[in-house]
């Protein structure tokens, strides 16, 4: 078991997407497992022009295993990420914990467009894992996202106070509804 870390801290777009932190050379490793960690930051997520995060604090860990003719990669990330909240633009960490596998296999024509299975062209000899660390990252947060203390009620805010203010209102009784509505009832 061979045992590498990288910490990617900065490099400009047009590297990112082939910087060496996330290339593996696995015709020089033996089969069997290795494993590689990588610590991602913002600088990671700029190469990739993808400013959602305020701040990023993230580790992924990676379980590759080399067999003669398919590879198999375990990523496993954990950390934290600065998102804004879509009802309140507040700022809050939103916890990451994610995982996702990826099979390689070698054939003839190389295919990017499954998920869960990389074809790479027969001669191959290095893998850049950059592209799957970013898109299992970005995948993991949620489409809407929602401060924790809005959900439990411990967040104060203009914003709030004043979506407050502006909620309907409902009134107390039936007998103050415009009486139209009563015909529609009675079809009920």
């Amino acid at each position: 078991m061979s045992l590498f870390f990288h910490k990617f801290a900065g490099s400009k777009v047009e590297e990112m997407k082939t910087d060496s932190a996330f290339l593996i050379p696995f015709v020089g490793l033996k089969d069997g497992h290795h494993h590689f960690d990588y610590e991602l930051d913002n600088t990671f997520f700029e190469g990739y022009d993808f400013l959602d995060f305020n701040e990023a604090n993230i580790k992924v860990a990676l379980n590759f295993e080399k067999k003669p003719t398919i590879l198999t990669l375990d990523f496993k990330a954990q950390g934290k990420v600065k998102i804004p909240c879509d009802i309140t633009t507040e700022l809050f960490d939103f916890p990451l914990d994610t995982e996702f596998q990826l099979v390689v296999k070698f054939g003839a024509e190389e295919n990017q467009y499954n998920d869960e299975i990389l074809i790479l062209p027969q001669g191959s000899y290095e893998l850049s894992v950059s592209q799957h660390l970013y898109e299992m990252i970005v995948l993991a947060i949620p489409q809407k996202r929602v401060h924790p203390g809005i959900e439990d009620g411990t967040l104060e805010s203009e914003i709030l106070d004043k979506l407050k203010e502006l909620q309907p209102q409902q009134e107390g009784s039936s007998e103050d509804l415009d009486p139209r509505w009563n015909k529609l009832k009675d079809l009920l």
